[in-house]
């Protein structure tokens, strides 16, 4: 009786799990440096979506980052995929620069913007370690923190014409909460198998990082922006 060549399926499957979260966080790593030269170009530059309209301005945006979307997950399995996502990152620091100039306005906006910086990496250790090494599921959270989601988003889109701070503050809270365990939720779908193209794994947890990074910000500009 011969038992070599005798292999678990999650044995079996661990080196080809392994390679696509490798990839996925050598790529979301690379993702970065479009994300902080789109954010300087609009520091620099003064670039803004929403001037105008408000409304306009996010249709605008929704209908650019959707054309994103639709074009990664065409092209996963090419390099067209990757050039697409390192373009939505660009695009995406772009859009990150309103809240960078904002910030910048207190004399203290530096030290926000390393902290948020900060507090968004430990958060993201934190997560992704959890969702490695636990051996708990947290694939039931994903229905849960879709309609999270949509609650925030259609919060955000009221808080437009209602500019409550109050609103905002919640918003911001719900939405470092949210993204966070999408962090370990997605992380998880890697380390699972649930998801097994490198491509589309960096957009979400991307979207996840990004999500955290802007709301932290946002809360301790509210919270700890010095005006003198």
């Amino acid at each position: 009786m011969q038992f070599e060549n005798l292999q678990t399926p999650a044995a079996s499957y661990a080196p080809a799990r392994n390679r696509v979260l490798r990839n996925t966080y050598m790529l979301l790593g690379l993702s970065m440096i479009p994300t902080v030269l789109g954010a300087m170009i609009g520091v620099r530059t003064g670039f803004s979506f929403f001037a105008g309209s408000p409304m306009i301005g996010f249709l605008a945006f929704l209908a650019i980052a959707f054309g994103f979307f639709y074009g990664i997950q065409r092209f996963k399995n090419s390099g067209v995929g990757v050039a697409l996502l390192l373009g939505f990152t660009l695009f995406m620091g772009l859009m990150l620069s309103g809240i960078l100039r904002y910030t910048l306005h207190f004399s203290n906006g530096a030290e926000l913007i390393a902290l948020a910086a900060g507090g968004t990496g430990a958060i993201f250790v934190t997560m992704a370690g959890i969702a490695t090494v636990s051996k708990r599921d947290f694939s039931n959270l994903g229905k849960f923190l879709f309609a999270g989601m949509i609650l925030v988003l259609l919060a955000s889109l009221a808080n437009i014409f209602l500019a409550l701070p109050a609103l905002t503050i919640a918003v911001s809270v719900l939405c470092v909460a949210i993204f966070s365990a999408y962090i370990l939720y997605d992380v998880q779908q890697v380390v699972n198998g649930g998801e097994t193209n490198y491509v589309i794994a960096t957009l979400q947890i991307y979207l996840d990082v990004y999500n955290v990074f802007v709301h932290l910000l946002s809360l301790l500009g509210i919270f700890g922006g010095n005006r003198d």
